[in-house]
């Protein structure tokens, strides 16, 4: 009866190894669903353009991300384009939304930035070259959707001029194994500790990569504002105005 019973618990062991997720397996089946990592690395950058609704308002949004890391979203608020974050490689600004004047970032921003310029087109593509290492946590359950939940431990972030971690879970749907969430601890601000959180649905196909169409962001628990893409680019032509400090945008040929 021992013998039996150790070879049942050793044969339950082995079957539970043999189904056991890691994060590798999780990713690299992301990345083949939604068109395949070395299609992914080979893209120069992507637009898109959105709209949300606020107050009753329809706003167009416009986000571009580039393989560099130059990155710009903007908004048309009544003809007028207001800029909330851009990178150019070299300096961090926005809008100030008192002056409604571009202005910089402090340094300590510029450095973080700085540091997630190979990020494009997603942390978790060759993410240990980039020095970051990724841990399968378990399963959880996001928006009533069963989920693969990988930890990303990134470069550390400075925080008033401390290093702290730089960590962020990925939620990936058990069944078609696409990204539906992506969750962080807010480290600054007046909401220091709160978890910001990303939702995406709605995948559809643009030149044989696999975008979402619908994003969401917001503090968890609190509500996000939904973010409809209307229209994903790849390899746009984009000027360099779109991302420079204006008072450094070069001239146009």
């Amino acid at each position: 009866m021992k013998k039996l019973g150790l070879f049942l618990f050793a044969l339950a062991f082995t079957s539970l190894g043999l189904t056991a997720q890691t994060a590798d397996e999780i990713i690299n089946e992301y990345h083949q669903v939604t068109g395949g990592a070395d299609n992914w690395k080979k893209i120069k950058g992507v637009q898109m353009d959105a709209k949300t609704n606020q107050g009753g308002m329809e706003i167009p949004v416009t986000i571009i991300y580039m393989q560099d890391g130059r990155e710009m979203v903007s908004y048309n608020l009544q003809g007028q384009e207001i800029v909330l974050t851009a990178y150019d490689g070299k300096s961090l600004w926005s809008t100030n939304f008192q002056t409604m004047k571009p202005e910089k970032a402090d340094e300590e921003a510029l450095i973080n930035k700085k540091k997630e310029d190979d990020d494009f087109p997603d942390p978790l593509i060759d993410y240990k070259k980039k020095g970051y290492e990724a841990e399968y946590v378990g399963k959880e359950t996001i928006e009533g959707t069963e989920c693969h939940k990988v930890k990303l431990t990134k470069k550390p972030q400075i925080v008033d001029g401390q290093e702290v971690d730089n960590i962020e879970y990925y939620f990936f749907d058990n069944e078609n194994n696409v990204l539906i969430a992506v969750e962080s601890e807010i480290t600054s601000g007046p909401i220091k500790g709160s978890i910001a959180q990303i939702l995406y649905s709605d995948y559809q196909e643009v030149e044989g990569l696999y975008f979402p169409f619908s994003i969401s962001q917001g503090v968890k628990g609190q509500g996000a504002q939904p973010l409809e893409i209307t229209t994903v680019t790849v390899n746009p032509d984009v000027s360099e105005r779109s991302f420079s400090f204006p008072e450094e945008a070069p001239s146009e040929e």
